[in-house]
């Protein structure tokens, strides 16, 4: 093989995302949502393939990933029923013959899940926080946590698109009632026995494992800020005025809360500096250090997401950690294509370094 070619054949990445068999047929990086990353890494010289993922056709989706140097995934934790679980055995199973992944499913387990919010509760982006490791622990504990600060925010492990993620508040005039508010878009408010609640909860335990509760932020109302990171720097911001776990207006005619858009703004936006900052200058560095993780195992693209906590002394807006997202992070900033496809370069470049000294 000459040198001309063996750099071209080391240079391919798969991009993995979930369909069924007529997706998978008509694939093509023209007609992929991820367009855009297919152009930016072209530009870089790197030629990336489309691969649609479903359990019937695991053999495939392994053969086809095992073929390329490296996998970037986009698959939600819970799509129409189905996880992970499968996926992420394919993917441990295909790490370990030679492509690196990302992000690879033990980064996932790590950053990518509610229980990274009580591990890096310390760091400046924490609140009131507390972990559930059982349903008898939940049972146990959370009733007298409710009634000793306030509405709560209970979270399953792993989910997306809201699922799993509760208002809960007591009801002053009504003893053991609480109302219960899902994430999820068009969830209405519920009024129910509190042992009710947590006996719906109780399954969440068999998926994720554990069950989170922070304290409710009074400034929800303010919106949303998803800080858009490629490796551990910044690639983007977007900032949205949400409805999740907000009460939608009252009335039978009163039409369903929606959320507003999503406004995109490169790194570089002045509004979000101080953010910036603490991301890449102390809270990126001291999450990789508190959970084990490396720089080169971050995902090329991952988000956290932050609500506005109380403002400090001064008056200046704080901030707290609500969730991160590692396994689909999708809408992406105008400027994200460009830094997935350099952190994608990068992880090629070290990849064939370590490939060429063993």
């Amino acid at each position: 093989m000459d040198t001309e070619q063996h750099s071209s054949s080391r240079n391919i990445v798969a991009i993995l995302s979930r369909g069924d068999a007529d997706a998978r047929g008509v694939a093509t990086p023209q007609n992929s949502r991820f367009v855009r990353v297919f152009e930016a890494l072209a530009a870089v010289g790197i030629e990336a393939r489309p691969v649609i993922y479903d359990e019937s056709v695991a053999d495939a989706v392994r053969d086809q990933l095992l073929s390329v140097d490296g996998v970037l995934v986009w698959v939600d934790p819970i799509h129409q029923g189905k996880t992970r679980a499968e996926l992420d055995g394919l993917l441990r199973d295909v790490a370990a013959q030679g492509p690196w992944i990302s992000a690879h499913p033990d980064v996932i387990l790590k950053m990518g899940v509610k229980e990274v919010l009580y591990r890096t509760r310390h760091l400046g982006w924490g609140t009131d926080t507390h972990r559930y490791d059982s349903a008898a622990a939940f049972r146990s504990e959370f009733p007298s946590r409710l009634v000793a600060s306030g509405p709560r925010v209970v979270k399953q492990n792993r989910g997306n698109g809201g699922q799993g993620i509760w208002k809960v508040e007591r009801l002053s005039d009504a003893d053991g009632i609480v109302r219960v508010l899902h994430a999820q878009r068009g969830s209405l408010p519920e009024d129910m026995p509190l042992d009710a609640f947590i006996a719906r909860c109780e399954p969440y335990f068999n998926w994720g494992g554990c069950i989170i509760d922070q304290a409710y932020q009074a400034r929800l109302p303010d919106g949303m800020i998803r800080c858009y990171m490629s490796g551990a720097k910044v690639a983007g911001f977007g900032h949205q005025l949400i409805k999740a776990l907000i009460p939608p207006p009252k009335g039978p005619e009163a039409p369903e809360a929606q959320p507003g858009p999503r406004i995109m703004h490169g790194p570089d936006a002045p509004a979000f500096q101080p953010l910036r900052r603490s991301m890449e200058n102390e809270w990126t560095p001291r999450m990789m250090e508190t959970l084990g993780i490396d720089e080169g195992s971050l995902p090329v693209i991952w988000d956290a997401d932050f609500l506005y906590g109380p403002r400090d002394a001064a008056g200046r807006d704080t901030y707290v950690l609500c969730e991160i997202n590692a396994s689909s992070c999708f809408a992406i900033p105008d400027e994200a294509p460009a830094a997935i496809a350099q952190t994608v370069k990068h992880r090629l470049i070290r990849t064939h370094r370590s490939s060429a000294s063993t």
